[in-house]
């Protein structure tokens, strides 16, 4: 038996007028690549998923008895949902977030306060309520993966209920070195580490496994028993992509592309709005390249395909109106009567991104720290004209494509125009050789080789 443990579920429910409920498929990395694969029985005929009622439909279709899902037993937890807004608001994104990727401002933030303590109890239980539910599902000897940072303490919690359990612990994004897990309250960074300690702990990339296990270290000190760790790499869903770009919902959207880029070269990002993944940066890059090179003016169009994220926070209102006002910046500086450098797209629709993906002639990937990115995965496998992949090092995913991607620095404005530059310009067959190499290594990996090296490591 196999049981993934996660915040999101592979569906969300929403409510019909009749008082019945759609089952919608969820958002998130983790449930459009595991939701198929246990789905479809990829991970036994006796799979099953504990996540929580995250919205007030959720937790109505629990309430109501009808939380269903295809091929895998789902259990939906139906959590307090002030207690659920502190362990996901307050601890998980607005503090262990935030500590992974590098984002916090020091001098001003973090404040480990009363407030602070009430939130992390709330994200104790919160964490002690999914344990609890996998002790009460899990057949002896069951495989056990538990999903990323907002379940930290699930994994010793689990050790100590049920130590029958083969159990790995998956954290999707960055993991922060041994000097920032200090920035924690001691006794609540102990309690993460010793947590994951228990268990193998996967990563992306070997440089957050390397991060965890220096952050571990630091923590628990040098005679500590710490399990070991493994890097598994998610890749792209080659069959999914095929069957979304083949669609007349993408066929249309590719006119519409057309009709807004012409015969000039496309340069693309596609991100969530989040401070993490350098946006603004970006088009201060875009800006200076224009400046730098006139040639480039009229001749080029950034399109920035960007969904809203965790509007409930205001650092990421904020960083929205930031986006927003640099992307008009530059069409302000440099737009014609007939020629908008920046078109910032925030429409919600996959088809759309995927034309996007198959046209463009340079892809920005440029993040402060990412997980992964499995956009720069997609890209690559998608597009139809050898499109140059600009790739920050700081993404997980420079470990597979550095080698044919070019290195931006996601810091250092001059070096990213010249790379975005050298991008655009580049010669045909250097663009195809490149190309080749990054269709292979983007498609190297599947989310079946993904899950197949969480079950084989569990512990």
């Amino acid at each position: 038996m196999t049981v993934v443990v996660s915040n999101r579920g592979p569906y969300r429910f929403v409510a019909r007028p009749d008082g019945s409920f759609d089952a919608r498929i969820g958002s998130g990395g983790v449930a459009s690549s595991l939701g198929p694969l246990l789905t479809s029985g990829a991970a036994g005929s006796d799979a099953a998923w504990i996540a929580a009622a995250v919205d007030d439909d959720d937790r109505a279709a629990v309430r109501g008895g009808a939380v269903d899902a295809s091929g895998v037993s789902l259990t939906l937890l139906d959590l307090d949902p002030s207690t659920y807004r502190l362990y996901y608001d307050v601890v998980s994104n607005g503090t262990l977030w935030f500590l992974h990727h590098g984002l916090f401002d020091l001098p001003r933030r973090p404040r480990f306060d009363r407030r602070f303590r009430e939130a992390w109890d709330a994200y104790s239980s919160v964490n002690l309520a999914f344990a609890s539910a996998v002790a009460d599902v899990a057949a002896d000897g069951a495989v056990v993966l538990v999903q990323d940072y907002q379940l930290a303490l699930v994994p010793g919690m689990l050790r100590r209920s049920r130590p029958d359990l083969r159990i790995a612990h998956f954290t999707h994004t960055a993991f922060c070195g041994p000097n920032s897990i200090r920035v924690l309250p001691t006794d609540i960074a102990e309690q993460i580490c010793a947590s994951m300690a228990t268990v193998p702990c996967g990563f992306h990339s070997a440089r957050w496994a390397n991060a965890y296990s220096a952050s571990a270290r630091e923590i628990l000190g040098a005679e500590a028993e710490i399990a070991p760790t493994f890097v598994a790499s998610l890749g792209p869903d080659p069959d999914a992509l095929a069957t979304v770009a083949a669609s007349p919902a993408t066929a249309a959207a590719s006119t519409a592309l057309a009709d807004t880029v012409g015969d000039r070269a496309l340069l693309l990002r596609v991100d969530r709005i989040d401070p993490s993944k350098n946006i603004v940066r970006g088009f201060h890059a875009f800006d200076t390249m224009l400046a730098e090179h006139r040639a480039w003016r009229e001749r080029v169009i950034f399109v920035a395909r960007l969904n809203a994220s965790r509007e409930t926070m205001p650092e990421y209102l904020a960083y929205r109106n930031e986006v927003e006002q640099a992307a008009q910046r530059v069409n302000e500086r440099w737009g014609t009567s007939d020629w908008q450098p920046v078109v910032l797209d925030a429409r919600d629709d996959f088809p759309s991104t995927v034309a996007a993906l198959l046209r463009y002639d340079a892809l920005l990937v440029n993040p402060i720290k990412d997980g992964l990115n499995l956009v720069a995965k997609e890209g690559p496998l998608l597009n139809e004209r050898d499109g140059v992949l600009c790739l920050s090092p700081e993404a997980g995913a420079w470990d597979e494509l550095g080698e044919a991607a070019l290195r931006i620095h996601p810091y250092d404005v001059d070096q990213a125009a010249g790379a975005l530059h050298t991008a655009l310009g580049m010669n045909r067959d250097e663009r195809a050789a490149r190309g080749a190499r990054l269709r292979a290594l983007a498609g190297a990996r599947t989310p079946s080789d993904w899950l197949d090296d969480q079950i084989r490591s569990a512990g």
